[in-house]
């Protein structure tokens, strides 16, 4: 079947203004034009890996309550119980929390959904806990559809913090401490974040309040002369969050200080300049000699840590911001302050508290690990999480647990990447949960035996091969139902249900069913008399509406736009079945992309090298929303080319050459072509991804081709 190439024309100007705004190179600014990667606060997260780049857990509007809920518990000596889910990310969640929990000396337990048990707190949960005498549970990758559970726990005198990253309810539990970032009122400014990393936020925030800076307000002042008058302006923060800012314009000798809203803005709090002698004498000017400030100079303190500074001053500081470079305003002094003000706090809490950073180094490999499970979107500060993540593991930090499953898996000493653990790590761990043993994979991250963890290991990984088999055995059922359910659901939607499904496997054959049929698809099947569904979509269209417009059918509901699950009481499946189907109508779908291949950039012959790998990498991590890059080039000799047969599949193994250097390039399930549309010593035109192939520990770069055809010859007139 033929295929469309698409490049998008974009235009020079457009990429000569990201070259010189940004510092790009020609090839990265024309690619990021390309995939509409444009503004600075995008840019910024392909360009930089700092964590300082990462957005404050303090964001989320309700931070500092959930925090404070769990020192009172430390500090009272209470139980605590933390609830989970059995997918990687709820796992993945659990462990950075408890491990956080039982660092600082809380009486922590965690449970997960196991066997049959349905998604998301349940009642005999609270009433174990109960018996117990626990009096405060967080929830974690679960707990925002949980309103009458969280009723429930209330009734029982058990406080509940949900740290959750599903799509909210139009009712959401009103006696619980909220973290959700997909709430409108959350003030988180990054929605697409994985429930370990709301996990990793919560535990952030709590390891700041270990710090002399948390709750603490300060207010950042800086003066600078303006035309003829004297600009005052402040930023009042806490927990480096900036709550207000204000400015006043004084020309000198004309108002009072008391005329202006400075008093009452200052008042008891402490002020912080840089450079005090310059500050004060503007002041000063402004308002008298007689008028003091209480101020603090904080450059000598900042300096040792940033000596580049040294005497430098705000004006000059501001330029220098890597923060301010991807701005979407030009870089102000006061701006310039807050951000060396922010980066000196984080790097005194870093020399204060080392152990900190090390404990992040092992978080953040879960977190990384999670936001590829849940297939989050490799944009904003996913970008950073996956990159750190990756960086622990790639130099030998791999934290424990993961060591263990890695080794098993045959990748130690291999260079790993984002699509490493989505195909090889996550499919295993994954397989504890779907067959109803989460328990496993927290207990390969929690437990301390080195001994106990490689047995684990070899636990999940027998699960998998499980998972697997009851994969193909739900593919052959499924099989029989999906193609002929498409029409009857005005060709927008596959469903397939069968009760010979194992629940574990409804997402997976989901999905797979979205794959082959290019349409949104559902899956069902039967536990007693409960109905379990899991729905995947495709072509940008959003499940929200669909599911909520059945939830007067459904026991619960919940998950993302594009990945969802549902229950329902068996003796309603006729009216659900009926419903499913007239409400297919309503389904709008974007065009279809099959057999259509976005063009990142086409590469002339001469610039075919290994230094492409270099591009690869900065757009590295791949995943939702950051496909891998896609490159063309034309009129490439065939040097050689053979047919590779593994079992029933044809593989072809082309050698190409540009002159310059000879590329093997691989081309999985396409032997047939070679013969029939292309001969050796053909002209070729090829899409390809650049990638290493790592032999005997030896690095070789090839291509891995998408699409080729053969180059058309140019007539001479």
């Amino acid at each position: 079947m033929s295929s469309d190439w698409i490049k998008k024309n974009i235009s020079k100007s457009e990429i000569d203004e990201l070259r010189k705004k940004y510092g790009l190179d020609s090839l990265t600014a024309s690619i990021m034009s390309r995939r509409n990667i444009t503004e600075g606060k995008d840019i910024l997260y392909y360009m930089e890996d700092d964590l300082r780049f990462q957005h404050s857990p303090f964001s989320f509007n309700a931070m500092e309550e959930a925090v404070d809920r769990i020192l009172d518990a430390k500090e009272e000596g209470e139980k605590v119980l933390i609830f989970g889910d059995r997918d990687v990310d709820g796992v993945s969640s659990t462990t950075v929390l408890y491990d956080c929990l039982k660092y600082m000396g809380i009486d922590v337990q965690y449970r997960l959904p196991s066997g049959n048990e349905a998604y998301g707190l349940s009642i005999a949960a609270v009433d174990d806990f109960k018996a117990q005498g626990g009096t405060l549970i967080i929830t974690v990758d679960c707990g925002i559809s949980n309103n009458d559970e969280i009723s429930y726990a209330a009734q029982n005198n058990i406080d509940v913090i949900v740290a959750d990253h599903h799509n909210p309810p139009e009712k959401i539990p009103s006696s619980a401490i909220i973290i959700d970032p997909k709430l409108e009122d959350s003030g988180y400014p990054f929605k697409d974040i994985s429930g370990c990393a709301v996990a990793y936020k919560l535990v952030s925030a709590i390891r700041f309040s270990t710090s002399k800076w948390y709750k603490q307000e300060v207010t950042l002042l800086n003066t600078r002369p303006l035309n003829d008058a004297i600009s005052i302006e402040c930023i009042k923060l806490r927990n480096l969050m900036p709550i207000s800012r204000i400015e006043e314009i004084v020309v000198p000798g004309t108002v009072s200080i008391t005329n202006t809203r400075l008093p009452s803005y200052l008042n008891g709090q402490l002020i912080l300049v840089w450079d005090a002698v310059t500050v004060k004498r503007l002041l000063a000017q402004a308002f008298g000699s007689s008028t003091d400030f209480n101020c603090l100079d904080i450059r000598e303190e900042t300096v040792k840590f940033f000596p580049q500074f040294g005497s430098a001053s705000l004006l000059k500081i501001k330029d220098m911001s890597k923060i301010a470079k991807y701005g979407s305003h030009p870089p102000t002094e006061i701006g310039g302050f807050y951000n060396i003000y922010v980066t000196y706090v984080q790097q005194s809490l870093k020399k204060e508290k080392p152990e900190f950073t090390q404990l992040e180094e092992k978080d953040l490999q879960l977190v990384a690990l999670a936001a590829l499970a849940d297939i989050m979107p490799m944009k904003d500060e996913n970008r950073i999480f996956v990159k750190k993540g990756l960086a622990a593991m790639n130099s030998g930090k791999t934290r424990k647990g993961l060591l263990e499953l890695i080794s098993k898996l045959n990748m130690l000493g291999k260079r790993i990447t984002a699509t490493d653990l989505s195909w090889n790590v996550v499919s295993n761990l994954n397989a504890a949960g779907r067959l109803g043993h989460p328990e496993l994979a927290a207990e390969l991250f929690i437990n301390e035996n080195p001994a106990e963890r490689e047995k684990v290991a070899s636990k999940i990984l027998e699960l998998n091969c499980q998972r697997k088999q009851l994969s193909a055995e739900a593919w052959d059922y499924g099989i029989q139902q999906a193609q002929p359910s498409i029409p009857l659901h005005n060709n927008k939607l596959c469903v397939v249900i069968d009760e010979r499904i194992n629940r574990g496997v409804c997402g997976l054959l989901a999905g797979r069913l979205v794959s082959s049929y290019d349409v949104p698809s559902m899956v069902v099947t039967f536990v007693d008399d409960t109905g379990i569904g899991s729905m995947r979509s495709c072509r940008g269209y959003d499940l929200t509406g669909f599911l909520n417009s059945l939830s007067d059918l459904f026991i619960n509901h919940g998950g993302h736009n594009f990945a969802a699950g549902f229950s329902f009481e068996k003796e309603k499946r006729r009216e659900f079945e009926q419903r499913v189907q007239e409400l297919s109508s309503t389904i709008e779908l974007e065009p279809s992309g099959k057999n259509s291949f976005e063009i990142d950039a086409e590469i002339p012959s001469d610039y075919l090298t290994p230094d492409l790998l270099k591009i690869e990498d900065r757009f590295e991590p791949f995943g939702e929303e950051n496909p891998q890059l896609t490159f063309m080039a034309k009129n490439l000799n065939v040097a050689d080319a053979v047919v590779l047969e593994k079992g029933e599949k044809q593989h072809l193994k082309i050698i190409i050459s540009t002159g310059h250097h000879k590329w093997p390039c691989l081309f999985w399930n396409e032997g047939e072509r070679l013969h029939s549309e292309f001969e050796i010593g053909d002209k070729i035109d090829i899409l390809f991804h650049v990638e290493r192939n790592v032999f005997n520990g030896v690095e070789t770069p090839q291509l891995i081709l998408k699409d080729l055809r053969k180059s058309v010859v140019e007539k001479r007139s």
